[in-house]
């Protein structure tokens, strides 16, 4: 062999090897990704902004339907977590004022929004609700989480322009926002056959016997924000 096809022949060769020596390499480097976890994404998070709805007013720990979602992920296999920030007695504004270190200090994938009633019991303005409720979708979703919505009802006592008013507003914001709308939580417990033996003495928190529908109202609009 001529000392020019013996140098063509080792350059060759040399060339091989760097180019298994990259592919080796990169390799590693795919493995090692996958191995610790980069590009995978975290499972879903959910924040629950409340009042004592969601907090478990007068019921024993575990009882309510936050407590019940928990339970029913764990029982699914659904691979999300639940932060409930309710706080009994909580407003619109005691929420909007609480939301953007929430979001700083979780950040979830979706935010249930399950505030308004008392601001209804207080007799505050209407258009201060709705612009609260936009405010914290708004900033949810700002923080690149989607928004879901649970509606409310005041009683009949409250005259019929002012509830129809109240229980359109949460509509209004879902639409106006995109969020997901819940359109009455209490839906099946409030409004049902038993309604009365199905709150607490107070007449104004529900039961824990009420909670599983409460849940069964929400799953279905929660559902698919998971995804």
């Amino acid at each position: 062999m001529r000392g020019s096809d013996i140098e063509a022949s080792a350059q060759a060769r040399r060339a091989f090897f760097v180019h298994c020596s990259a592919l080796g390499l990169l390799a590693l480097s795919a493995g090692g990704a996958a191995a610790s976890g980069v590009g995978t994404r975290p499972p879903p998070k959910v924040l629950v902004v409340g009042d004592s709805l969601s907090a478990e007013y007068g019921l024993p720990r575990g009882s309510g339907w936050v407590a019940l979602l928990e339970a029913r992920l764990a029982r699914e296999r659904i691979a999300a977590t639940v932060v409930n920030a309710s706080i009994s007695g909580d407003t619109t504004s005691g929420g909007r004022a609480r939301l953007p270190a929430l979001l700083a200090q979780h950040k979830p994938s979706v935010v249930v929004l399950e505030l308004g009633g008392n601001d209804a019991l207080r007799g505050l303005p209407l258009a201060q609700t709705q612009a609260n409720l936009t405010a914290m979708a708004q900033a949810a979703k700002a923080a690149g989480a989607r928004v879901l919505i649970t509606g409310m009802a005041v009683p009949p006592n409250y005259g019929r322009q002012y509830g129809e008013a109240f229980t359109a507003l949460f509509a209004t914001v879902a639409k106006a926002e995109g969020a997901a709308l819940v359109p009455f939580l209490l839906a099946g417990v409030a409004d049902g056959p038993d309604a009365e033996a199905m709150f607490q003495p107070d007449r104004i928190h529900p039961k824990a016997e009420a909670h599983p529908r409460m849940l069964a109202n929400v799953w279905p609009v929660l559902r698919p924000l998971l995804r």
